[in-house]
Formats: C-alpha cells, structure tokens, sequence
C-alpha cells in the first residue's frame, strides 16, 4: 500500500517536471485546446515523429486526468532495452506495450485497450505505429479502427504535432529547442465501415497540417 502510494507521487513530481520542462523549452502552442476531451473513455490518435510525441500529448490533459491515461508504446524498444526505461514506461507513463514481433502481438493489443476503455481511460495512439519523418504522414495501420470497430460508442480525437520531430527527431539523442505546435482535430466517430474511418482520420490530419493559426501558448 505504501509503495503504490510512493509511485502515485513519484508519478505526479516527474509528470509536472516533464511538463514544466517541455513548455520552457519547446515553448509549446495549442490549437483548439478546447476539443481535448476532458474524461474518458476516448481514443487520441497523434501523427508520430518524435520520442517527445507522448510526452507532449500526456502534458496537454491536467493533473488529475493523469492517473487515466495510457500511451500505446512498442515493447521491443521500451520494455527491453534496460530496467530503467521499461520501469519508466510501466509505472511513470503506464503505457499499453505492443508485442510488435510476436503473432499474438495485435489480439494482446486490442484485449489490453478494450480493457483500459471498459474502465474509462484515454489512450494515446500513434496509427503509423512507428516514427517517420518530420510533420510527414506515413502509411496507417487498421488497429484504431479495429477499437472503434469494437468500441462504437467511443469517441476518437486526432491531433497533429508539429515541430516535435525536429526538436527531438528519430535516432538522436539531443534535444534542440524548437517552436512546436499542437493542433486538435474534430471528434470522429466508428463510421461503420474500417477503410471510411481511416480515410476521415487521414484527412483530418492531412487538414491540421496545412493549418494556420494564432496560437494559444501552454
């Protein structure tokens, strides 16, 4: 009981320091921060460039919202290459690992966000599934479809990160400070139809990207 109690608060001082730490460095802009949703259970899908994307997305929501949310992470990369790193992803971001190179991987998957969806959480998911190049959308996979397909009643909001893989980009180790933007798309919801929801979840992206704005600073 103690020790669930450290980690509970372990959790929330690295949580406010990350946050604290990305808006005095990232100087960090918002778009319709007013779509964020603000309980769960709910779907947020980001375009994915940057180790940073989660942790950007995590410090969007509020404190006590904290406590809900799951990022989906791969396993390969978080849970093994090192105690500290998989303690990190376990208990800090509590994150919903992807067995990307076992055949069960993808079942595994969909049972463990069916269940973080059944108790209300928000997860985070990157529908590229890995990190590409700078505010460039690659190919998306079916596995948010396949959620939404089982979880109809739950809404999805895209959002788009821009900037994030130049500040942090894929396969380096130094952060350089660099005006990142966040931009909140509508709400989607299951059209019936895998390929339709996919299409609208694309296009929204596609949309944000091209967007322009006054921001709101975090």
């Amino acid at each position: 009981m103690l020790g669930s109690i450290l980690v509970y608060r372990l959790r929330y001082l690295v949580l406010y320091s990350i946050r604290f730490a990305l808006r005095l460095l990232l100087g960090i802009q918002i778009n319709h921060g007013d779509r964020l949703p603000t309980s769960g259970p709910i779907i947020v899908t980001a375009n994915h460039n940057s180790h940073l994307d989660a942790l950007v997305l995590i410090s969007l929501f509020p404190s006590h919202l904290w406590p809900h949310l799951r990022p989906i992470a791969a396993a390969d990369y978080f849970l093994e290459n090192g105690p500290l790193l998989s303690w990190f992803a376990r208990r800090m971001l509590q994150i919903i690992p992807v067995q990307r190179r076992h055949p069960g991987g993808k079942r595994q998957f969909l049972q463990d966000c069916s269940e973080a969806l059944h108790r209300g959480q928000i997860l985070i998911l990157f529908p590229e599934g890995t990190r590409g190049e700078p505010e460039q959308l690659s190919t998306f996979h079916g596995g948010v479809a396949c959620l939404a397909k089982r979880h109809p009643q739950v809404p999805i909001v895209p959002i788009f990160l821009y900037g994030l893989g130049r500040a942090l980009p894929k396969g380096s180790l130094l952060l350089v400070p660099f005006i990142c933007q966040v931009r909140v798309g509508q709400t989607l919801h299951w059209t019936g139809h895998k390929q339709g929801l996919m299409a609208q979840l694309q296009q929204q992206l596609k949309a944000l990207a091209k967007e322009d704005y006054l921001p709101t600073w975090l």
